[in-house]
C-alpha cells in the first residue's frame, strides 16, 4: 500500500487561505470552543503500543522520543542493541504461592529465559477461505471484489486487494516460524523477508489480573525515572502459565524505519506524537473503551432485583495449584472494594505502598467488570436478559458519558461502529450471509454508549447518536461532521493481531486523512485522534503510573492530526484516554461527567529533568499541549 498525501502537499496554499473559517453546515458551529477546534474526530484502532509501531521511530531533527531505538534496547538495524537486557523476560519459579501475586519478591524467585518461548500462530488465519472464515484474508472465488466492496464500504477501491493477503500457511496454535529474529531474550523484530509486514500475526493475553502479574509491581524496585517500580518482566511466563498460545508474541516489534507501518510514519512526520500516552486500565478491549466514553469503570448495576453477577462469573485469580499458575477462575467481575476477595490484597496492599498513595476507587460493594463482556442491550435495543442474569453480558448502567454531557449542552455528537446497521439486522433476524459477517465484526464491547441506558434503551437517542462506519465516510465527504464523532473501524480492519493487519487499519486511516485532506474549510478546524485501545498484550519499554486499581497499564500511540498541530513534534506530557475526555470538556467548556471519574484528575506537571513522569501524581492531561494554537 502507498501512502496517498498527494492531498497534504496540494492542500498547502488552500488551508492558509481557509484556516480560519469555519464548516457552515456543521450543527457544532452553534457552540463556542476554547480553541479554533469545532470538530473532534477519535479513531480508535486495536492492542498495540507505543513501541509494537513507533519502538525504532527516529523523529525529526530537535525532537526526541523514548522507544526501543533510543534506550538502545536496539540497533537502527532492528537487531539487539547493547541495552537488549532491559528487555528480558524471567519465568517463576515453583512452587508457586497459594494466592495471588503481582511482584516476584512473594514467590520462589524467577530466573531469566535463556531463550525466549517461541513466537506462536494464535488465531492466525491459515489460509485465505470464504465468508465462512468470519474474518480475512477472504478468498477471490467464494468473496469477489463486488462482495468485498459490500462487506468493507469503508475501504477506497485500490486498497481491498489488502482482504487477500497475509495468511500464515501455519497451523493455528504452532510455532510460527516466519518470525525469523526471535532468538536469545529480548525484544524482536517481526519482519523479515519470510514475514512482510502484510501479514497476520500472533495475538496474545490481555487481562486485569494477568496484566497486573506481567507488570511484576513493587515499590522497592522504584527508581525516579520508573516510580511504579513495574519491571514488565513477566510477559511470556504469563501467556505461557495461562496456556493460550502466547509464546513470546509480546516481545515483537515492527520497524518503521524500514518500511513497516509507512502511513503511521507519514502522519508522525508531519504532526504531533505522543510517547506518553497509556491504556487506562490493566486489560482488554471493553474496559478501555468504558473509558473513552466515561472516564471511568462500570459495574454490575441491579437487574431484575439481582444486585450482584453470579458468584461463577466472578473471577478468582488465585494458581490453581503450587505447580499450575493458571488462575482458578479467570473471569470478568470483581468486587475491588473487598481486600479479601480473591487477587484484591495484592493491588491494593501495592498502591497503598506508593508514595502518591492513589486510592483503589473501587466503591462499596460494587462489582465491577474487568473482561470482555457485552453490554446487555443489542443492537436493535432489545435487552438480552436471559444472558445478563449468568453474568455474560452487562447490565444496562446509569453510569454517566460524555454523550450525555454533550446532549446536556446540545451538542452534537456520534459513536460510529463498523458493521453496525449490519449487527442491527441481525438483531432482528436476519441469516444474509454478509450480515452475519459483517455484524458479527461489529464490536458491540467496543462502543462505550452501548452499555448506557441513557442512550440504548431510548430508541430517539440510539437513532441519533449510534451510526454505522459508512455513515461517517458519507458525513464527512458533505462536509458535515457533528462536534464529536468517536470512529470504530470493525473487526476486519481494526487491526488487532490475528483477526486483522496493522495495514488494514492504515488504510481506513489513510482513507479519513484524504477525505479531511480535501475539504481543507472542514480540516481547519478539526483534530483527528488517532489511538488504539489498548497494548493487546505486547510489551513495551516505558513505564506508567498507577492511578488506582484499573490501571494506568503500558503505552499505546496517540497521532494528532490536525492543522495545528503540524512540525513532527514530540510530546512527552503524561496522558490516557480520559484525557481525550477531558479535551472534549475543555473546549465546550463542560464539568468532569462525575465525582470519581479520572476527568478530575488535575494535568500533569512535567520537568526537564525527567520529562515523562509528572512531578503531581496522579495527573492526566487533556491534550492541549499538543496543539500551537497561536498560528498555523
Amino acid at each position: 500500500m502507498t501512502p496517498k498525501f498527494r492531498l497534504i502537499q496540494a492542500g498547502v496554499a488552500l488551508l492558509a487561505f481557509t484556516l480560519g473559517a469555519t464548516a457552515s453546515r456543521a450543527e457544532s458551529d452553534e457552540h463556542s470552543t476554547a480553541t479554533p477546534i469545532k470538530h473532534v474526530i477519535v479513531l480508535i484502532g486495536e492492542n498495540r503500543t507505543f513501541d509494537n509501531i513507533f519502538g525504532t521511530y527516529q523523529p525529526k531533527e530537535g525532537q526526541s522520543v523514548s522507544n526501543l531505538l533510543s534506550k538502545g534496547i536496539v540497533m537502527s538495524s532492528g537487531a539487539a542493541g547493547p541495552n537488549a537486557a532491559l528487555s528480558q523476560q524471567y519465568q517463576i519459579n515453583q512452587p508457586f504461592p497459594s494466592k495471588y501475586f503481582i511482584d516476584a519478591l512473594m514467590t520462589a524467585g524467577k530466573t531469566p529465559y535463556t531463550n525466549l518461548p517461541a513466537p506462536n500462530t494464535a488465531y492466525v488465519p491459515t489460509a485465505a477461505a470464504g465468508l465462512i472464515q468470519g474474518q480475512g484474508p477472504f478468498d477471490p472465488t467464494d468473496v469477489p471484489d463486488s462482495l468485498l466492496a459490500i462487506l468493507e464500504p469503508s475501504f477506497e477501491t485500490e486498497d481491498l486487494g489488502l482482504f487477500r493477503t497475509g495468511a500464515s500457511g501455519l497451523p493455528q496454535f504452532s510455532t510460527d516460524t516466519r518470525i525469523i529474529n526471535a532468538t536469545g531474550n529480548s525484544s524482536f523484530r517481526i519482519t523479515s523477508a519470510a514475514l512482510p509486514y502484510d501479514s497476520y500475526t500472533g495475538d496474545m493475553v490481555h487481562r486485569l489480573f494477568h496484566m497486573w502479574q506481567q507488570s511484576d509491581c513493587d515499590v522497592s524496585n522504584a527508581t525516579p525515572s520508573n516510580p511504579s517500580g513495574c519491571l514488565n518482566d513477566l510477559y511470556p511466563f504469563v501467556g505461557v502459565a495461562r496456556n493460550d498460545g502466547s509464546g513470546s508474541n509480546a516481545m515483537g516489534f515492527y520497524d518503521i524505519q524500514k518500511g513497516d507501518a509507512p502511513v503511521f510514519k507519514h502522519l508522525a512526520d508531519e504532526f504531533t506524537l505522543n510517547d506518553n500516552y497509556h491504556q487506562p486500565v490493566m486489560g482488554g478491549t471493553a474496559v478501555q473503551h468504558i473509558m473513552l466514553g466515561t472516564a471511568d469503570a462500570i459495574y454490575w448495576e441491579s437487574f431484575q432485583g439481582i444486585m450482584q453477577p453470579p458468584a461463577a462469573s466472578v473471577a478468582d485469580p488465585d494458581p490453581k495449584s503450587t505447580t499450575n499458575v493458571a488462575f482458578t477462575a479467570d473471569k470478568a467481575w470483581t468486587n475491588c472494594s473487598d481486600a479479601s476477595q480473591p487477587g484484591i490484597a495484592a493491588i491494593v496492599n501495592y498502591l497503598a505502598t506508593l508514595p502518591w498513595n492513589p486510592a483503589p476507587n473501587c466503591d462499596s460493594g460494587h462489582f465491577y467488570m474487568i473482561n470482555n463482556l457485552s453490554p446487555g442491550t443489542l443492537p436493535n435495543g432489545t435487552i438480552d436478559a436471559a444472558s445478563i442474569l449468568t453474568g455474560s453480558k452487562v447490565p444496562p448502567s446509569s453510569l454517566r458519558t460524555i454523550g450525555d454531557a454533550l446532549n446536556d449542552k446540545n451538542i452534537s455528537w456520534a459513536y460510529y461502529g463498523g458493521g453496525f446497521d449490519a449487527a442491527v439486522r441481525v438483531a432482528n433476524g436476519s441469516t444474509v450471509p454478509v450480515d452475519l459477517v459483517a455484524g458479527g465484526n461489529y464490536c458491540d464491547i467496543c462502543n462505550p454508549f452501548s452499555y448506557a441506558s441513557s442512550i440504548m434503551d431510548d430508541a430517539t437517542q440510539r437513532s441519533k447518536h449510534i451510526k454505522d462506519a459508512i455513515d461517517f465516510f458519507n458525513q464527512l465527504d458533505q462536509g458535515d461532521l457533528p462536534s464529536v464523532a468517536y470512529v470504530k473501524p470493525d473487526s476486519l480492519v481494526d487491526g488487532h493481531p490475528a483477526s486483522s493487519k496493522l495495514d488494514l487499519f492504515e488504510a481506513m486511516l489513510e482513507n479519513i486523512v484524504d477525505k479531511l485532506k480535501a475539504q481543507p474549510e472542514l480540516f481547519s478546524d478539526t483534530v483527528l485522534f488517532v489511538t488504539f485501545d489498548e497494548g493487546g498484550g505486547y510489551w513495551d519499554s516505558g513505564t506508567f503510573t498507577p492511578l488506582d486499581f484499573f490501571g494506568d497499564g503500558p503505552r499505546i500511540p496517540l497521532v494528532v492530526v490536525s492543522p495545528y498541530a503540524r512540525g513532527g513534534k514530540v510530546v512527552h506530557s503524561y496522558n490516557d484516554h480520559a484525557s481525550v475526555v477531558k479535551f472534549i470538556e475543555r473546549n465546550w467548556g463542560l464539568k468532569p461527567l462525575t465525582s470519581r471519574s479520572r476527568d478530575n484528575l488535575p494535568n500533569p506537571m512535567m520537568s526537564a529533568a525527567n520529562p515523562y513522569v509528572p512531578t503531581n501524581i496522579p495527573a492526566v492531561g487533556d491534550l492541549f499541549d499538543m496543539f500551537d494554537f497561536s498560528h498555523h
